[in-house]
């Protein structure tokens, strides 16, 4: 009898590949899709007046039928930022375990999403069922607590999705990752492991999150008879608890600054993530009532944000905190690749001010290095290595770990975002494109700002704006009046006053020309005025900014 092959099941990432954030990835059998995190990315430099990068669900849209429901890994915003954009265009169920769901919670509050979304809070080690596939979650340990690694069963096979990861023996919250777990799945045979590859360029091991809590504890020490204000990242709980535990020992009050850190906080504390002795918290109002060195602040702004409130105090723009020279500044984080400059100048403007800064051995990250990923290799045995999570070099240094790890050289898949992956026990390989990439949310707009209007802001932000108006003759095209001149980011016009007067006269030629050729469309004389202008404007002063001619008639 012929043995019938196993039909592929196909993975779709659509975001999170060669890029860090914005991870989402869409798995499908037949009739059945679920999606894996849905995050978004932050705007970079180029990215003039954008807020976030959201993923573009175009292909989840157009099968909507199929789609069964959004599974996350934990609650960090290039994880779960971008969920409140997807529920507006799919209504479909969240799962996810207890301390995610309730971030995302307040995300959908914000939205008014809360009371129409699906929502089922798992447990470690529990399944869920979703048209063709069983979705275990697996204990692992992250910079966040109740992060989850995933075990996807498909009728082609299992897939194991680590998520964002380290190993840490003896974490602050809760118990060490389940390798025990990944070990049985590896007897029992992998099809296909996609491994987090953030710290795959770092050899050794990430240090365990209670190292930072002893350093810490020494500066607490050191640094007993002044104020001190910890900037670390919002979702980092665990490292919240430790600054805590620090404060508590010290005998210091604390106090949460920053809309971010207070809501993370707040869901923790209530959720039981986060342990706060009695009277230990303060609020930012009652913090006069006690001497600077009984108090310790804890703040968002760690990377630099514009509008952190570190970012904030260091600008004197805080309502409620001035920075004092005998504060001392604490940066529990290292900075994002791309915010140096940022986390530099917010550093300077506290060091004007008198403050101390420390920023060495209060951080260690919340990711895998080398011999972890390896150690997941080895229990897990998969048959292909997909690497995820990271910039194109993380992908590719990933897929040489891999293939040193034992897998085949053709089954290590390094994607980009929009390949369709078919995968089954006999191959693997890109069988189509979807769409993907980033939709720009611009305050309350959703894709409506485009690379067209990007570039406009680009080229506005290079050269500026030149207005030329004019009023026209509604039957014959004479000049009636004008042509009036507006710089915006060009030239001062008071000290440019040869220039703005050429200008007019090469438009008024232009006008005159058009007129004696007949020429009455607008679309043609604005594109004669803009050629004329830029033509002579690029001789005198090798700049183009962008002209703009309005054309009225009478």
């Amino acid at each position: 009898m012929k043995k019938t092959a196993i039909k592929p099941v196909k993975i779709i990432p659509l975001g999170g590949l060669e890029q860090i954030g914005m991870n989402i990835t869409a798995f499908e059998y037949e009739d059945s899709i679920i999606v894996v995190d849905c995050g978004l990315a932050f705007p970079d430099e180029e990215m003039l007046g954008i807020d976030l990068v959201i993923p573009d669900i175009t292909y989840l849209k157009e099968n909507a039928s199929k789609v069964k429901g959004l599974v996350i890994t934990h609650g960090h915003e290039d994880h779960i930022g971008a969920i409140p954009y997807t529920l507006k265009e799919l209504n479909i169920p969240i799962y996810a375990t207890k301390l995610t769901m309730g971030l995302i919670e307040n995300k959908l509050k914000e939205h008014n999403l809360l009371r129409t979304t699906r929502r089922k809070v798992v447990k470690h080690g529990q399944s869920i069922n979703l048209g063709c596939f069983r979705i275990e979650f697996i204990k692992t340990n992250h910079s966040i607590s109740d992060a989850a690694a995933l075990a996807i069963y498909t009728p082609a096979g299992v897939i194991v999705h680590t998520g964002d990861f380290k190993i840490d023996y003896t974490p602050v919250f809760g118990d060490a990752i389940d390798l025990g777990r990944f070990a049985e799945l590896g007897k029992k045979g992998v099809l296909a492991l996609m491994c987090d590859s953030t710290n795959v360029e770092r050899t050794g091991y990430t240090p365990s999150e209670k190292t930072v809590g002893r350093t810490l504890m020494h500066i607490f020490e050191e640094y007993e008879d002044h104020r001190l204000i910890v900037a670390t990242f919002a979702s980092n709980v665990d490292r919240v608890q430790q600054i805590i535990n620090c404060a508590y020992k010290t005998k210091k009050k604390v106090v949460i600054e920053g809309r971010s850190m207070v809501n993370t906080i707040s869901t923790a504390s209530e959720l039981g993530y986060i342990k706060i002795p009695d009277n230990t918290l303060i609020d930012i109002e009652e913090m006069r009532n006690y001497p600077d060195n009984k108090v310790v602040l804890i703040t968002t702004g760690s990377q630099g944000e514009t509008m952190a409130a570190l970012s904030r105090m260091a600008n004197s723009t805080h309502r409620k905190v001035s920075i004092m020279p005998n504060d001392v500044i604490i940066f529990s984080s290292h900075p994002i690749p791309g915010n140096e400059k940022a986390v530099t100048k917010v550093i300077n403007e506290l060091a004007k001010k008198g403050a101390s800064i420390i920023h060495q051995d209060t951080h260690v990250s919340g990711h895998a290095c080398q011999e972890e990923i390896k150690l997941i290799y080895t229990l897990t045995k998969p048959q292909y290595a997909i690497p995820v999570h990271g910039e194109y070099h993380h992908l590719k240094r990933h897929r040489d770990l891999a293939i040193s790890m034992g897998v085949p050289r053709d089954n290590v898949l390094v994607l980009q975002s929009g390949d369709v992956l078919s995968i089954s026990p006999d191959q693997a390989k890109v069988t189509g494109k979807v769409p993907a990439g980033g939709i720009f949310v611009d305050g309350f707009g959703v894709g409506d700002v485009g690379n067209i209007v990007l570039r406009d802001r680009q080229l506005l932000s290079q050269n500026g704006l030149l207005i030329v108006v004019v009023t026209l003759d509604r039957y014959n095209g004479l000049l009636l009046a004008g042509p009036d001149i507006v710089s915006r980011g060009f030239v001062y016009v008071r000290e440019n006053e040869d220039l703005i007067e050429d200008a007019k006269e090469v438009v008024t030629a232009t006008l005159e020309q058009c007129a004696r050729k007949k020429i009455t469309d607008w679309t043609h004389i604005k594109s004669a005025i803009r050629d004329d202008l830029e033509s002579v404007i690029w001789k005198r002063l090798k700049r183009s900014p962008m002209i703009l001619p309005i054309i009225m008639e009478v």
